[in-house]
């Protein structure tokens, strides 16, 4: 295949192309995996109560907030010294690497190894000893896993060349892709745009934000 054949068919990628390859990865599986067992638990429970439909409710306003401390506390840690030790999460490690290279598919997803080895048993753990009631721990966890699987498919479908057709979509894209081609500092949440950020104030008109040399490579020491 030519150059021009090959640009030419990424141009015309369509949802269900993006779905395939989505579908080739583990993580949508696991958070995918977490969800069935949570649906199926939360029917066997019952004692269906007012506080399970407000859950959800609390969980989208909450959760914009969520993704952006996230990604400003753990996915843009700096590694940091502690005596002997490097202390650098997988999660930073490979956020940065996919600062460096964003068309990366394999460095767009959550790493298997963070949710098999802390991600998923925190949110079990938390939908098991932090709610009054076990049927309302479990909706969290339906809703948590819900969540889960739309961040990293709209993630996903950001660093793909699918193009933006609706409006909301659109500002998503735009959002997102300001944060890796245009300024680090800003424009952190992924699934949304203009809510956490402009709340916390990391929403700036694009065109007062200087271009950052660094948005490839977090972290990193600039010339004096």
């Amino acid at each position: 295949m030519t150059t021009a054949t090959a640009r030419t068919a990424r141009k015309k990628l369509t949802l269900g192309d993006a779905a395939r390859e989505f579908a080739k990865h583990p993580s949508p599986w696991m958070i995918g995996a977490v969800l069935a067992v949570a649906v199926a638990a939360r029917i066997v429970v019952g004692d269906w109560q007012i506080t399970d439909a407000v859950v959800p409710l609390v969980m989208l306003a909450l959760f914009p907030f969520f993704e952006w401390m996230i990604h400003v506390f753990i996915l843009h840690w700096r590694p940091r010294r502690l005596g002997a030790l490097t202390i650098d999460p997988l999660l930073s490690r490979e956020h940065r690497a996919h600062h460096v290279d964003p068309r990366s598919i394999p460095l767009i997803f959550i790493p298997w190894k963070s949710l098999a080895s802390w991600v998923l048993p925190l949110a079990i753990g938390v939908a098991l000893l932090a709610f009054p009631r076990l049927g309302m721990g479990l909706t969290y966890l339906v809703c948590i896993a819900v969540a889960g699987l739309g961040y990293e498919w709209t993630h996903y479908l950001i660093h793909t060349d699918y193009k933006p057709k609706t409006r909301v979509y659109r500002a998503i894209w735009r959002n997102h892709r300001n944060h890796h081609y245009k300024n680090e500092h800003y424009w952190f949440t992924v699934t949304s745009s203009g809510t956490a950020d402009r709340v916390l104030r990391t929403y700036p008109d694009p065109a007062t934000v200087e271009n950052s040399p660094t948005a490839k490579n977090l972290h990193a020491e600039l010339p004096a």
